[in-house]
């Protein structure tokens, strides 16, 4: 398997896929700063990563039928039968390129991380 390259930024990350995708991660990415006004952009474990009170919120990245999002597993655990429509594991759930982004679910997901990140 080859290692993903090395970004320095999301702006980076998202312009090294093709438009379909690119319009994809910036509508997650839109989504995650809407929902998240405090959280600070970064790259962490080569993918684009919101970052709140010095500790990681959520993550997320392309592969090829689909976007990967990451928010542990807690978030996970608290929208599971939301869930059920998409295949996920422990922390992280993949939502197909061959679908609209989940939008509220995606907003609320991230809200439920800040609030975890905030008590």
């Amino acid at each position: 398997m080859a290692a993903r390259p090395a970004y320095r930024s999301i702006d980076a990350y998202v312009s090294a896929f093709p438009p379909a995708v690119r319009d994809a991660l910036e509508q997650m990415r839109a989504l995650i700063r809407a929902s998240a006004p405090g959280a600070t952009e970064t790259i962490s474990y080569a993918i684009p990563t919101f970052d709140l009170k010095g500790k990681h919120l959520v993550h997320f990245a392309a592969f090829k039928n689909h976007i990967g999002f990451y928010p542990t597993a807690s978030a996970i655990a608290a929208f599971e039968d939301e869930l059920r429509l998409y295949h996920s594991a422990k922390g992280s759930v993949q939502f197909p390129l061959s679908q609209p982004l989940p939008a509220d679910l995606i907003r609320r997901m991230v809200e439920f991380r800040v609030k975890e990140r905030t008590r």
